[in-house]
């Protein structure tokens, strides 16, 4: 009878785990539009917090360039705050292309911010998740 005891609990104590878990994880949707061509890749980076914003991707997608617009889906995110920065990489060469430190690659951030004599700050281009799915249209 404590075996059966204790295995119900231990069954409820992982349902209830799993149960949470589901809850505090959502789905974040970025459509990416403007796109002048369907040469290359769009690469799409995730940045969940200020020092690691542009230096180092929390998660990152790439997919096929489409002329117009494409669209990604970073699933299973935890609530936070985040901020994406993303480009059109029309050689296929894994970076993004730049001349004296200013990029001549289609690129955009989150909340479609711009920076001011140098890249967008964390400040503007942060957004939260805290309880739904959330769409980011960021234009090229």
């Amino acid at each position: 009878m404590k075996a059966l005891k204790f295995t119900i609990i231990l069954l409820l104590m992982l349902f209830t785990k799993t149960s949470i878990a589901q809850e505090s994880e959502f789905s974040l949707t970025v459509m990416i539009t403007n796109i002048e061509s369907d040469k290359g890749t769009i690469q799409v980076g995730l940045y969940d917090n200020k020092g690691n914003f542009l230096n180092k991707t929390y998660q990152s997608i790439s997919t096929k360039a489409k002329t117009g617009s494409v669209e990604v889906i970073f699933k299973n995110v935890p609530k936070g705050e985040y901020a994406i920065s993303l480009y059109h990489d029309t050689d296929n060469n894994q970076k993004l292309n730049t001349f004296l430190s200013i990029p001549t690659e289609p690129y955009g951030t989150s909340n479609n911010a711009k920076g001011k004599f140098g890249p967008p700050k964390w400040e503007d281009a942060k957004f939260s998740i805290s309880d739904k799915a959330i769409v980011q249209s960021i234009k090229l």
